[in-house]
């Protein structure tokens, strides 16, 4: 009865995909019943239980998870030589179950009406329309930073813990509920990763607990990140799972927090955003536009460019290979450049709404 039951779950992986990807087809049926009707039950009723413990519950569970496994390939190892198909049903069982799991608490967020439909945004942006944008962003970035250090020369440092800024991140949602009411987030779960130094060296800021709704953030990012990453995450837990979608929300967060360390952190996260997608088109506007950058935000950029080249490692394009993998199976055809994306949502956007 045991392997007709492992057996029945091996095989229910392959219907669950088709069914996946059939239902993938309808994004207005995944947006009413499922990402605006029981996700926002699910994700609330697992902040409610994971949100006021100060460590990583999620954390801890793949940790477990992870001792399992290799408690199991080293007790079964001789089964396994002598029987690998086991093996492999065996695999296929647990893929099934965090199939169904991992749909069901949040990836069918990824299959949802995009958030440029809901708020009736152009598909595309013209160069100029870009050029213009972000001569806007300039003169928004330079003056957030020198309201801050008073010189133009000087590194924003940001004065808070990261708990504070935790805490000082869901402000900024609470005012973007009031025009954007799908964007209500309630139930703070906004920790510190335990793993931080393994996604540090695997190359990401931080990543949301798909089975505890829980929103983590690498720890050893330097902090001037901490605001747009913990706005970001926080993102996810609202139900976007596009990562340009979700880096649209984590600005919209941040920049609407009255906290001048969050708006500065979100202009000058979206103006590089902006600036790179220039320079992969032309390297003299874009060295025309950088250069009327305040001395002390280049320094900030600077920051985070040491931050990551300190920790470049042979395993990281590895890592980035599977989650670009990881994407494109989960809608997103660009993969991880789709965070790239979020570029059009933020000159068709502020068309709309001008800085």
């Amino acid at each position: 009865m045991k392997n007709k039951i492992k057996n029945g779950l091996a095989i229910a992986l392959i219907p669950q995909i088709l069914l996946v990807k059939w239902l993938g087809n309808y994004p207005e049926f995944i947006e009413k019943y499922y990402s605006t009707g029981i996700y926002p039950i699910i994700s609330g009723f697992f902040r409610t239980i994971f949100g006021w413990v100060s460590f990583s519950i999620g954390d801890l569970i793949y940790l477990s998870l992870l001792l399992i496994a290799l408690g199991y390939f080293f007790l079964n190892r001789g089964l396994i030589l002598r029987k690998p198909k086991l093996l492999f049903r065996n695999i296929a069982v647990v893929l099934s179950v965090a199939y169904f799991t991992f749909h069901l608490l949040w990836g069918f967020n990824y299959y949802r009406v995009p958030i440029a439909q809901k708020l009736e945004l152009k598909e595309t942006h013209t160069n100029e329309e870009l050029i213009s944008f972000v001569e806007k962003l300039l003169e928004k970035t330079n003056s957030a930073h020198f309201s801050i250090t008073a010189d133009s020369t000087k590194m924003v440092q940001i004065p808070y813990n990261k708990e504070v800024t935790f805490n000082k991140a869901i402000e900024g949602y609470q005012v973007l509920e009031k025009s954007m009411p799908f964007l209500k987030y309630e139930r703070q779960s906004l920790k510190k990763s335990l793993f931080s130094t393994t996604l540090t060296y695997m190359g990401y800021g931080g990543y949301l607990n798909p089975f505890t709704n829980e929103a983590q953030v690498n720890g050893k990012i330097p902090d001037f990140r901490y605001p747009v990453v913990s706005c970001h995450e926080m993102g996810h837990q609202v139900g976007y799972s596009a990562e340009n979608e979700t880096n649209f929300v984590g600005y919209l967060a941040a920049v609407n927090n009255e906290d001048i360390y969050f708006k500065y952190a979100a202009y000058a996260y979206a103006l590089r955003y902006c600036l790179g997608d220039i320079k992969r088109r032309d390297e003299t506007a874009f060295q025309v536009l950088f250069s009327q950058l305040n001395i002390g935000v280049k320094k900030n950029y600077q920051e985070v460019s040491n931050f990551w080249m300190a920790h470049e490692n042979p395993l990281e394009p590895i890592f980035k290979s599977i989650f670009n993998s990881f994407l494109k199976a989960n809608n997103q055809k660009k993969g991880i450049d789709s965070y790239n994306q979020v570029v059009s949502l933020l000159v068709t956007y502020h068309l709309e709404h001008p800085l």
